[in-house]
């Protein structure tokens, strides 16, 4: 192979033989929340996690994440084809969790995706659904043109092609009236507008993190600074914090977002083309006790992860046919598990204690691999699988997000989650370390009763 070629992800699995063994084992670390380009911590992550409650944060969110531009004619047709979303009254200024499935109904990654024109769109997120939409945008006949902005770790030091902020908490709306000199704009949740912000116009996504009120702010990265600083001006009378990307990361564990599933990429024949495309890296780290040699065993659906409301079948798109077929059968729900208090300080007390040494558990997020999957167990078998853990300052416990069978859903139950990996994987982040069971009660997700009640007033389409 030509050393200035990648290896692709199907030459790898060729090699190593098995998709598990090789994202087990992929020397990748955990996904960064823009650390490096954006501050940790700008006081302590602890008291900066408590700013979208008490009072007001500004994040910059314009370095950890991947936007495609995709434009053209077909731009909603290609989005209608990959997409379970519909696309009806779809455009400029509309905004949706576009959510993607393999020819199995499988999950391969969400997004949330602008309508900046008519047939002009960025759609931001993770690499995995980008890559699929990419992919295919390139390889079919559609009348588009795409133009990728990687991660800032990734583009060679030139500075992004848009700032993204973010204001949230409940003095966000009058900060917001403050910076235009409006009454805060009447747009419900995943609405877009513009605003007026030091003289410059601003696109405005009406959004919310951990249940809070708050928009997303962007434009042009060469007007960034100003309205960073005009914002954190202004927000100095609403108590308002900069917020580094250590507490940011803890986010979703209180909004009930899970940031990682695995992309069910690795098995249909009809991705075959797709994974000769993508690089071998691209397919990340797998962390945690789950370890099934079965990748089919990692796979989720829609369903599974409580995206069932923006399945639509008004639109033929990939998976459909699998999609309905598996609306009526049962699948598994998303779910917070509070992980028990004792357990917890039992891992944390290993580390000085005679005795055995148990999985270390960073502080507040414990993800030691870009796909984090470890076994919730009931009555001793496997129930469900826990994908993303951390620690919820608000609320002073250790939580994870995960998916569990119908039957052990229901809030007050009593789970187990197999913490740490036997046998060890070869990822650096990986300690020698023996695994625990650690008790875990289900709750709902989000966990948040606000979130869970205020947040979402009307289903997306």
């Amino acid at each position: 192979m030509d050393k200035a070629t990648p290896e692709s992800l199907q030459a790898a699995i060729d090699r190593v033989g098995n998709a598990v063994d090789l994202i087990r084992n992929q020397p990748i670390r955990a996904f960064s929340h823009g650390l490096g380009f954006v501050p940790g911590e700008f006081t302590n992550w602890r008291e900066e996690a408590l700013t979208w409650h008490d009072s007001c944060a500004l994040l910059d969110q314009s370095h950890h994440m991947v936007d495609l531009f995709i434009e053209g004619p077909d731009t909603v047709r290609l989005l209608e084809h990959l997409g379970v979303n519909s696309f009806a009254g779809f455009g400029k200024d509309r905004a949706k969790q576009f959510v993607a499935v393999n020819h199995d109904g499988f999950y391969i990654g969400d997004a949330v995706l602008f309508g900046l024109d008519d047939t002009s769109v960025d759609l931001v997120g993770r690499r995995t659904v980008i890559d699929w939409v990419e992919f295919n945008a390139r390889s079919g006949e559609w009348d588009v043109t795409v133009d990728r902005d990687p991660q800032s770790v990734q583009r060679a030091g030139r500075p992004p092609k848009l700032y993204r902020f973010e204001v949230q908490g409940p003095s966000a709306g009058p900060l917001v009236e403050k910076l235009t000199g409006q009454p805060i704009p009447d747009v419900k949740f995943f609405g877009m507008t513009t605003l007026t912000i030091a003289g410059r116009q601003v696109r405005a996504l009406r959004h919310g993190m951990a249940g809070q009120v708050g928009f997303e702010l962007f434009g042009p990265w060469e007007e960034g600074a100003e309205i960073y600083e005009a914002i954190r001006r202004s927000g100095e009378e609403f108590g308002i914090k900069q917020v580094g990307a250590v507490a940011y990361s803890t986010a979703n564990l209180e909004s009930g977002w899970i940031p990682g599933p695995m992309p069910a990429i690795f098995t249909d024949d009809n991705l075959a083309a797709y994974r000769e495309w993508l690089p071998a890296t691209s397919a990340g780290s797998l962390g945690g006790s789950l370890n099934s040699p079965d990748i089919t065993d990692y796979y989720v659906t829609p369903y599974d992860l409580g995206y069932g409301r923006l399945v639509k079948f008004d639109h033929d798109f990939v998976g459909r046919d699998a999609l309905r077929a598996r609306a009526g059968e049962p699948h598994r729900h998303k779910v917070t598990l509070v992980w028990n208090a004792d357990d917890v300080a039992q891992v944390f007390s290993s580390l000085w204690t005679p005795g055995p040494t148990y999985k270390y558990f960073s502080l507040p997020k414990a993800r030691y691999g870009q796909f984090q999957l470890d076994s919730v167990l009931s009555g001793g078998r496997r129930s469900g699988v826990s994908m993303d853990c951390g620690y919820v300052v608000r609320d002073q416990a250790v939580v994870s997000l995960a998916v569990v069978d119908e039957e052990i859903a229901r809030p007050g139950t009593e789970v187990r989650v197999l913490w740490g990996e036997s046998p060890r994987s070869a990822k650096p982040t990986v300690e020698p370390h023996e695994q625990i069971e650690i008790r875990a009660t289900v709750e709902s997700a989000p966990l948040d009763r606000f979130a869970r009640t205020k947040y979402r007033t009307a289903p997306q389409a």
